[in-house]
């Protein structure tokens, strides 16, 4: 009989090794197709030759995109971005679901339900630029951070956190040393919160950075555009207008050549900086997810 289990355990074992290795292909396949194309020419990408491998390896996509100063301008605004608004939404979000995990903070669920509210109905597209616009952030960084500083998401996810993670017995520990709230939040929860911190500022950092809509709604200025936005206004540089009677053909085979490579470039471009910080907090990633994800 415990044979007979061993033998089911390997089998059981060695499906689910050949299920995730075929996960892994089908998550792995496009990133590194997306890698091979923007190391490819133009004319291999054109004709569809590139299956695994960069076909006429080449660098003139990235040589192409990096001559624009603009580009360098835009990985600023795009920082700045990222950064301010990561902090900001990592205040606001731990200061408004810190409470909420507090059994003696009187009318919590009336503010949970407040926040749930918001998860399913919002103003609106026109209510929120009038709102941005009556502000006078129109044209400004504050435009692009604050609208969507605090994400009811998040709240919920950080006071359920709080409320599994530490323990009540530490506060009232704190609370007959004469520590105030203030300071128990400050010196003993968040030192304490790292994994879902981490968890937090991935979310918002990414959504932020690949943000695109709200800085061509609010944002006129292209000193001011972030990197989506700079990169999206070359791809668009690069077209030609084909209905046109003048056009040179060899002009617009080398425009739908660059035009092509330019996208694969752009996308590696703009992914990278994720790519690179992602290992940095993935060890706080799982635990934070997995103790965070009861939402009740």
């Amino acid at each position: 009989m415990k044979s007979r289990r061993i033998t089911q355990d390997k089998a059981v074992c060695f499906i689910n090794y050949i299920l995730l290795t075929l996960l892994l292909s089908v998550v792995l396949y496009p990133i590194v197709y997306i890698i091979s194309c923007s190391f490819s020419s133009g004319n291999a990408l054109m004709s569809g030759k590139v299956k695994l491998f960069p076909v006429g390896f080449t660098l003139d996509s990235y040589e192409t995109v990096f001559k624009y100063n603009s580009i360098w301008t835009g990985f600023k605004n795009s920082l700045t971005y990222t950064v301010c608004g990561a902090f900001i939404s990592i205040v606001l979000t731990l200061f408004a679901a810190y409470p909420l995990s507090r059994s003696d903070f009187r009318g919590r669920k009336i503010f949970t339900g407040i926040f749930l509210f918001t998860m399913m109905f919002s103003g609106g597209l026109i209510p929120t630029f009038m709102l941005v616009k009556n502000l006078k952030m129109i044209n400004t960084m504050w435009a692009v951070i604050l609208p969507g500083a605090v994400s009811a998401y998040n709240v919920i996810v950080a006071r359920t956190f709080f409320d599994q993670t530490i323990p009540k017995e530490l506060l009232e520990a704190s609370q007959m040393d004469g520590c105030s709230d203030f300071k128990f939040f400050s010196m003993i929860v968040v030192p304490l919160s790292k994994p879902i911190i981490a968890v937090l500022s991935l979310w918002v950092t990414v959504s932020i950075w690949n943000s695109y809509f709200n800085p061509m709604i609010y944002i006129n200025s292209t000193d001011k555009y972030p990197l989506q936005l700079v990169l999206r206004k070359i791809i668009l540089m690069s077209q030609v207008d084909l209905s046109s009677a003048n056009v040179d053909p060899a002009m617009v085979a080398k425009n739908q050549y660059l035009s092509e490579m330019l996208k694969y470039g752009t996308i590696i471009i703009s992914s990278m900086p994720l790519m690179i910080a992602y290992p940095f907090v993935q060890k706080y990633f799982v635990k934070g997810v997995m103790i965070g994800s009861v939402k009740g």
